[in-house]
């Protein structure tokens, strides 16, 4: 098969250069796919600001079973060109994709960032295809989740341990929640939020989703909590030792102030779903600019998700879950 220029080519166009080759109905040969869930946190405890930029950050994640999917495969490239990853994304479920030059996208760069670790330069390329169903800039872990579902797709393509310090290391060198998501499930993380620390036990509730239009940085959220007065909950983090169900959370998040000064549209969400779900069960998503709220039921759950969607706001009914980055065929 001729190497494809990989410059070139816009993100959701398959017939761009660059861009993977979709599977066919009757399923092309060597095609494997993976899920790619969501997540939330149920506690994110920023504190301070270390040396290296990042901030040190106390939290516990838990996936949600809203999912992108991915697929993937090997094809051979050009000989002498050595070993390329290229991954295109499509939009599903009213979810818009940014324009990411397929080997930029972070899915591939983790597949790349393994491959160097395995010493691994074979002509062969590895084609990835993502159908995009978690909002992107939502705090919802989507790209983290897509590197994990490549990172495990690329195991199970090249036949490596996927539990293995390589793949680990690929992990934290693409993005500090790229770990949990191989660990999947609810888990407590320390560290820049990259460093696992325990697992616990997952819950089924289910939650709303609502997101504004206009997403938030994460580093403009950051530096907006630097030149806050907001402080790290170390009472609050003695609690979480005691944890062992993601049931027993109480929900916290100190960065959401910071996001909710950059966007204000983000206080009067969290406001509206408080209304309908009750104060102490509705959160930021991470830095933003999703809002979750658990739900009593699903009826309650889809009830809420049409409502917001009549308000303009992009919404979806899913649950607490036990998924993670992996193959499923």
């Amino acid at each position: 098969m001729a190497r494809v220029d990989q410059s070139e080519g816009s993100v959701g166009s398959p017939s761009g250069a660059g861009s993977a080759r979709e599977p066919s109905e009757s399923g092309d040969s060597g095609w494997i796919e993976l899920v790619a869930p969501a997540k939330v946190n149920l506690v994110l405890d920023v504190g301070d600001r270390l040396e290296s930029g990042f901030h040190r950050v106390s939290t516990i994640l838990h996936a949600l079973n809203l999912h992108d999917t991915v697929r993937m495969r090997r094809t051979v490239g050009f000989e002498g060109g050595g070993l390329s990853a290229i991954a295109e994304v499509r939009a599903s479920n009213d979810v818009e994709v940014p324009a990411i030059a397929p080997a930029d996208n972070l899915a591939a760069r983790a597949v790349m960032s393994l491959a160097r670790r395995l010493g691994r330069a074979e002509d062969e390329r590895i084609e990835i295809l993502i159908d995009k169903s978690i909002p992107v800039q939502a705090g919802l872990g989507g790209g983290s989740s897509d590197a994990a579902a490549a990172l495990a797709g690329a195991c199970a393509l090249w036949d490596v341990d996927a539990g293995s310090r390589a793949v680990l290391d690929a992990a934290c060198e693409v993005g500090s929640d790229v770990a949990f998501f191989l660990q999947g499930g609810c888990a407590a993380f320390s560290g820049k939020g990259d460093r696992f620390v325990r697992s616990l036990r997952p819950s089924k509730c289910p939650v709303v989703l609502v997101k504004p239009d206009r997403g938030v940085s994460t580093a403009a959220a950051y530096r907006e909590f630097d030149k806050s007065s907001a402080s790290a909950h170390h009472v609050h983090r003695r609690v979480l030792d005691r944890m062992e169900s993601a049931d027993d959370a109480v929900l916290l998040n100190n960065l959401a102030a910071a996001s909710e000064a950059l966007e204000p549209e983000l206080a009067e969400v969290r406001r509206w779903l408080e209304v309908r779900c009750g104060e102490g069960r509705v959160l930021l998503c991470g830095s933003g600019s999703c809002t979750f709220a658990l739900c009593e039921g699903f009826d309650e759950a889809d009830a809420i998700s049409i409502e917001a969607r009549r308000r303009g706001w992009w919404s979806c009914a899913t649950s607490l879950g036990s998924l993670k980055a992996a193959v499923v065929r």
